[in-house]
């Protein structure tokens, strides 16, 4: 019999301090993958056939993510981004948010969306107080959209864009920094920041394809040094904005611009010693690390009937063996691994 949590039943708020690993790093936000199902064929994620998702079966139920998230909340986790694939394409996602909301000492609930299905959307997310949401978008060129999503769906996330503004909800833009694919797109999403009360967020392109690829930063063509380079080159000074510890994004600002700048050194890990992340993948396995091969099946132990006070005792325990950065991860990874999942298989 599966042990899950009614709905009517509240998780104890938490009673202890946050949760640290042994490298005295506090586990504090989940990240939280809600399907791996996606509406778009982003070449950099997966490939172009796609691929084989999970039976609906093997993917973990709304109220076993409620009570994972609820045994987490005890430990210290106190911000939960949903990501996927893509989190709309699994339906009754807004009510599964709001009792997600409920939860005793989750206080910050957030999103990342490529927001094809998200307009519709955002009015809940504003009553639910969604604070922030991740806006998955490569480039403004429609052609190279599609060429790079292989879907022409540009004109709807659009749509989200300006109705998140709208909306009052803070926009984080994510953009995978890709050579020989969407550069000229850089300076152009960049001028967004100009008039608008964004943070545009480039990212280094990582492995997670569902393919090979040639490991180490050094064969990166556009690392977060050269992507600086490139927008000072359009912009003049970027200026460093403090960041809090946990922070992944650095960010800038620019002279008579509204919004701010930001660069994810995702491949080449600079962040790594303050990371306070957790990812549960929606098949139910803990990854610790974006990097690592996951470190436990929350899925059996909670088909398997384990009570939470032995789940918890598992979650504690495959924390404190956490890698020291991404590079460990990945070098703990077995040797006959030569590729790597799709994100959307692993939560975004």
């Amino acid at each position: 019999m599966i042990n899950v949590l009614p709905s009517s039943v509240s998780v104890a708020p938490p009673a202890v301090s946050p949760l640290y690993d042994q490298h005295g790093r506090p586990l504090e936000y989940l990240r939280l993958a809600v399907t791996d199902r996606c509406n778009l064929r982003c070449f950099y994620c997966m490939p172009e056939e796609g691929i084989k998702y999970l039976p609906k079966h093997e993917l973990l139920s709304y109220e076993e993510m409620l009570r994972l998230t609820g045994l987490l909340a005890t430990l210290g986790v106190r911000k939960v981004r949903l990501t996927g694939g893509e989190p709309f394409v699994r339906r009754d996602l807004v009510p599964f948010m709001e009792r997600l909301a409920a939860l005793p000492g989750i206080d910050d609930i957030s999103l990342t969306t490529n927001g094809v299905l998200t307009a519709p959307h955002v009015p809940a997310l504003a009553r639910l107080g969604v604070r922030a949401v991740n806006l998955s978008l490569d480039t403004l060129d429609r052609e190279r959209f599609f060429q790079i999503t292989r879907r022409d769906e540009l004109p709807k996330v659009l749509e989200t864009f300006h109705a998140l503004l709208e909306a009052g909800i803070q926009v984080k833009i994510n953009a995978v920094v890709m050579d020989g694919q969407n550069i000229e797109d850089l300076a152009p999403l960049a001028g967004l920041s100009r008039d608008l009360p964004v943070e545009v967020r480039f990212i280094e392109e990582m492995p997670f394809n569902g393919g090979s690829h040639e490991a180490g930063p050094a064969s990166l063509p556009w690392n977060h040094l050269r992507i600086r380079q490139h927008l000072e080159a359009r912009f003049g000074e970027l200026t460093p904005v403090p960041m809090p510890a946990g922070a992944t994004a650095s960010e800038y600002t620019i002279a008579g611009h509204q919004g701010r700048v930001g660069i994810i050194a995702a491949y080449s890990r600079t962040f790594c010693g303050t990371c306070n992340r957790l990812r549960l993948t929606a098949e139910g396995g803990i990854k610790t690390c974006l990097y690592d091969q996951g470190v436990l099946d929350t899925r059996a132990l909670l088909r398997g009937g384990k009570s939470d006070e032995e789940i918890v005792a598992a979650l504690s325990a495959a924390f404190r063996h956490r890698a020291a950065n991404g590079f460990e991860a990945e070098r703990q990874r077995p040797l006959h691994q030569l590729s790597f999942e799709s994100m959307a298989t692993i939560g975004g």
